[in-house]
């Protein structure tokens, strides 16, 4: 397997170059730098959002591939982040802001939109960002640690809280992101206590696996400032991470991160910047570091991300990856919120490109984020927006 990580990470690039800015600093052969937008702007219609009559939301254009829509399916969310299907086809949603995780039930192969959340499934949770379902049990992702709850998915009955990864550290980036892996294995994603320093806790930076009880810890991969979003692809099992790289370094450098991830590959935080493993100061040793898959814009936050089934969407969104890139902070003029796709061949990416932008105007001011995404049974998409509040579904008719 480490063979096909070095052969992505050297022919990926290679294959994108084409639609690189070549002046901008540090990117040398990555889809870096807002290229996607500058490669299929006009590829993009601009489509008013649907709105259902008991929502109290203002009217907003997105802009989509022709046939897309975009309209909206949940409002009144504090922080909604990741959200999880279960198997009777019921939407969980994780929203930090409340502390609380919602179970919307499902209807033809979604959701029915609803102006207001449900009454919690669970509450009085440590900011949770995280859902996922393994084994009969709802895991959740809380800053200070992982619990699971006994779930039943067509009653929505829930059991009494197991911690299982206990006493995660505090402050510095706060999401803790699981997924269950092929191999059964529970992966989770701790971000840094920092923007560049050398961590005391080895759990910090990192990509942890644990086995489902939380037992036979190991760090799986290190070197990942903040793993934000965690997702296994279909067919290869391979684990992909979105990743925040650091700031403050200048607008185009570093690039965030999509990237396979692997056991025992270090990413090179904080003494080596990415894509080439550049050192962060002279004399740091960057020898053995791992390329990442793909560099993206640089500072635009990067995190959730889902694998198309391709069911509801042309044949030629089977397998690709859809990646929420949430917006800069540090970043002028901001890199805009919005969502790409990364094209694929097989199991290789080989392009990327905008597929719903709109958040962000000339000026820079937003109307919302765009923070997870989670693939319906009927195969549509369904985005949070952690700043507005809501739940978008993305749909294609032709």
């Amino acid at each position: 397997m480490l063979l096909a990580v070095v052969v992505l990470a050297l022919v990926v690039p290679l294959v994108l170059a084409a639609q690189q800015d070549e002046t901008a600093a540090g990117a040398t052969a990555f889809v870096a730098n807002n290229v996607a937008t500058a490669a299929n702007a006009d590829d993009l219609v601009q489509t008013s959002l649907g709105v259902p009559t008991d929502f109290s939301f203002a009217a907003h254009n997105l802009s989509l591939p022709s046939g897309f829509s975009v309209s909206l399916v949940g409002a009144g969310l504090q922080g909604p982040r990741f959200m999880a299907f279960d198997d009777a086809g019921n939407l969980l949603v994780a929203a930090a802001g409340a502390g609380a995780i919602y179970r919307y039930p499902g209807a033809d192969g979604g959701i029915t939109p609803t102006p207001r959340p449900p009454t919690p499934l669970l509450s009085g949770l440590d900011a949770p960002s995280n859902v996922a379902l393994w084994g009969g049990y709802l895991y959740v992702g809380e800053t200070s640690a992982v619990s699971r709850y006994a779930y039943d998915a067509l009653s929505g009955s829930v059991g009494g809280r197991e911690v299982v990864v206990p006493d995660l550290p505090r402050g510095g980036h706060s999401t803790r992101t699981v997924v269950f892996g092929a191999d059964g294995s529970m992966y989770v994603s701790v971000g840094s206590s920092c923007n560049i320093c050398d961590e005391s806790d080895q759990r910090r930076a990192a990509v942890l696996r644990f086995a489902p009880d939380g037992s036979d810890y190991e760090r799986f991969a290190w070197g990942l400032r903040n793993a934000v979003g965690l997702a296994i692809q279909p067919g290869s099992g391979l684990l992909w991470a979105t990743v925040n790289e650091r700031d403050n370094q200048g607008n185009e450098i570093p690039p965030d991160l999509v990237t396979i991830v692997q056991a025992g590959q270090n990413f090179g935080w904080p003494g080596c910047q990415p894509p080439a493993a550049r050192p962060q100061a002279p004399g740091q040793d960057c020898s053995g570091i791992t390329p990442p898959t793909i560099g993206i814009q640089a500072h635009s936050a990067p995190l959730g991300l889902a694998f198309s089934t391709g069911q509801a969407f042309p044949s030629d969104y089977a397998n690709d990856l859809f990646v929420v890139q949430h917006g800069s902070w540090n970043r002028e003029p901001p890199a805009p919120p919005k969502v790409l796709r990364v094209h694929f061949e097989g199991d290789q990416p080989v392009s990327a490109r905008d597929f719903l932008t709109g958040w962000q105007d000339a000026s820079g001011t937003r109307w919302g984020r765009p923070a997870g995404i989670a693939v319906a049974p009927d195969g549509s998409l369904i985005l949070s927006d952690d700043q507005a509040g809501v739940l978008y579904r993305v749909s294609f008719s032709t």
